[in-house]
């Protein structure tokens, strides 16, 4: 990944040998000593983005920029400030929505690399090989085409719950994604909508008993359904390191935190999804049950934690998959496509002394 950090980072550039962040070890949860953020403290703010036009799409989560170019920031004089305070802004608001985007999938790949090295994320994580990518792809192996055509293939029995899509990227990975970028260019005439969710204001909507609670689980996410896929739609699964010596072979299944801290703002959010959390470790499977039930059910039913976007063609959303949820509308019957690069950032750990965004925000 690129490695030319040129502004005050706050990024450690070694391994702390007593925990992540530099904190004791009894204060860290989770992680793996080869996959620790480099960050020694949260980004600030700078405000090297105040000169575009924008606005916060709910108070929960989103921000919107309307004259902001990706292209024009990579060829920028102060590039590397940018680009933090463009990390710290998709990780504190959850998503950040820019339009009419002309940059390429190469580009886009460049964009990702810098976004995560500039916001801490270890030296040995790289962008992600989805495990169903298919050899020798046309725009090489780091972009993930989202198209409907292919999602439909062979599908016969599914859920009739629009709900059943919430999920974070990847993390059935031992090191999961940090950053994501989605750009759609082919749009149905209507509908194709995508919903993301703050994993942040789901952890303040918690009681201190229960987030103290939960803070003392694990779970189990795992996908390896995707054996399935790749034979439905006639790819080899791959087996190779994906973005990360630990992302490898085909077990597709590992544990992270139920709570986990985001090391570019401090905040604690919860970490489980639909798509792939199967399993909370230490309770009974009713238990288990009963918990991704709570949790999830806070994601789906309290829309003003949600926050949805209408695609034009070429529009561009990054978020931060520590904090958030997202899940698509299958609301039409034309082609939708696009393409999407998601970056790792470190393996999941939660940090006792880190607080909500809540707390943080009112002290």
């Amino acid at each position: 990944m690129p490695s030319a950090v040129t502004v005050n980072s706050g990024l450690d550039g070694a391994a702390p040998t007593n925990g992540v962040n530099g904190h004791v070890k009894q204060q860290i949860r989770g992680g793996h000593a080869d996959a620790r953020t480099r960050r020694a403290e949260p980004l600030t703010y700078t405000g090297t983005l105040d000169q575009y036009e924008h606005f916060d799409s709910t108070p929960a989560i989103g921000r919107e920029y309307s004259n902001l170019q990706l292209r024009d920031i990579l060829a920028h004089p102060n590039r590397d400030a940018m680009i933090q305070d463009i990390a710290y802004t998709i990780s504190s608001r959850g998503v950040v929505f820019l339009r009419q985007q002309d940059v390429t999938p190469p580009e886009m790949k460049t964009f990702v690399e810098l976004l995560s090295t500039l916001a801490g994320c270890p030296s040995s994580s790289t962008l992600h090989v989805h495990p169903l990518t298919e050899e020798g792809s046309e725009l090489g192996d780091q972009i993930s085409v989202i198209s409907s055509a292919k999602q439909k293939k062979g599908l016969s029995d599914t859920s009739r719950l629009a709900s059943v899509g919430w999920h974070s990227d990847i993390t059935f990975e031992p090191v999961p994604s940090d950053y994501a970028m989605l750009k759609i260019h082919t749009l149905p005439s209507t509908g194709g909508d995508t919903l993301w969710a703050s994993g942040y204001e789901i952890y303040d909507r918690l009681s201190p008993s229960m987030a103290a609670y939960l803070e003392t689980l694990t779970a189990v996410h795992d996908a390896t359904f995707f054996h399935d896929e790749a034979a439905r739609l006639g790819n080899p699964l791959r087996e190779t390191p994906r973005g990360h010596p630990l992302n490898n072979g085909k077990s597709l299944t590992t544990t992270h935190p139920v709570i986990r801290t985001n090391p570019v703002t401090g905040w604690k959010s919860v970490y489980v999804n639909k798509g792939f959390t199967k399993r909370i470790n230490g309770v009974t499977r009713d238990e288990s049950d009963m918990l991704i039930k709570y949790l999830l059910d806070l994601v789906v039913h309290n829309h003003d934690a949600q926050v949805r976007f209408r695609w034009n063609k070429n529009d561009i959303a990054v978020w931060d998959n520590r904090a958030t949820w997202h899940t698509a509308s299958y609301d039409y019957s034309d082609p939708r496509a696009g393409d999407r690069v998601c970056s790792l950032g470190e393996a999941p750990y939660l940090d006792v002394s880190s607080t909500g965004r809540r707390e943080a925000q009112s002290a």
